[in-house]
């Protein structure tokens, strides 16, 4: 009996071996704590970075369209052809016969586009050609496939069909009031892209048919 109670008396009084039992689980509770909380703020919504919100394709579009026309004049009205008296031509010039007189374009894209389209046209005729140049066998979808990568997106190319070795195809980049459009033909070096006139309203119309 004696030996019993100085067994339990001597478990009873050993506080600092229970002391450091419990510090080790309350030091485990915390490690699990701080892993969990660790992993819920990688993988949960907080965790997510800000710059992962996906882009609109239409805004896309538009930055692009800002991009290429970075360096060209603010939107305007287009110009009027020149009227007026002839200028005296200098000395030495082929004279134009007095019963003849030069014909002023009056539609077209000389007198249909404002100065921004007429020099973002450019700039997007020749960042196509280029990447259409060394196209091998340009069909209907590699010629997508390209002017995706350029930024184009599907809802402004219209009429993209092949006819022989030739894919055909127009954009419509109107924007900020432009009337702009491109017509396309892809067929290696001989790739051709030009300007034209698109409707100033409502959907797009190849230039040339009636809506």
């Amino acid at each position: 009996m004696r030996r019993t109670t100085a067994l339990a008396s001597k478990v009873v009084s050993s506080p600092r071996r229970s002391q450091l039992t419990l510090a080790t689980a309350a030091f485990a509770a915390l490690a699990l704590t701080g892993c969990g909380t660790e992993k819920t703020s990688a993988n949960g919504p907080q965790g997510r970075p800000a710059h992962a919100a996906e882009v609109r394709p239409g805004a896309a579009f538009t930055a692009m369209l800002d991009k290429v026309a970075h360096s060209c004049p603010p939107s305007a009205p287009p110009e009027a052809p020149p009227t007026g008296p002839a200028q005296t031509l200098p000395p030495g010039s082929a004279e134009i016969p007095p019963d003849v007189e030069p014909i002023a374009p009056t539609a077209g894209p000389e007198v249909e586009l404002n100065s921004r389209d007429w020099c973002a046209s450019a700039l997007h005729e020749e960042r196509i050609a280029h990447a259409l140049w060394d196209l091998v066998e340009p069909t209907p979808a590699k010629v997508r496939t390209i002017l995706n990568d350029l930024g184009y997106v599907d809802e402004r190319v219209h009429d993209l069909e092949q006819s022989g070795e030739t894919t055909r195809f127009l954009l419509d980049l109107r924007d900020k009031g432009g009337r702009l459009c491109l017509e396309g033909s892809a067929a290696g070096d001989h790739t051709v892209i030009d300007k034209c006139v698109a409707p100033a309203t409502g959907p797009f119309t190849p230039p040339g048919r009636e809506q």
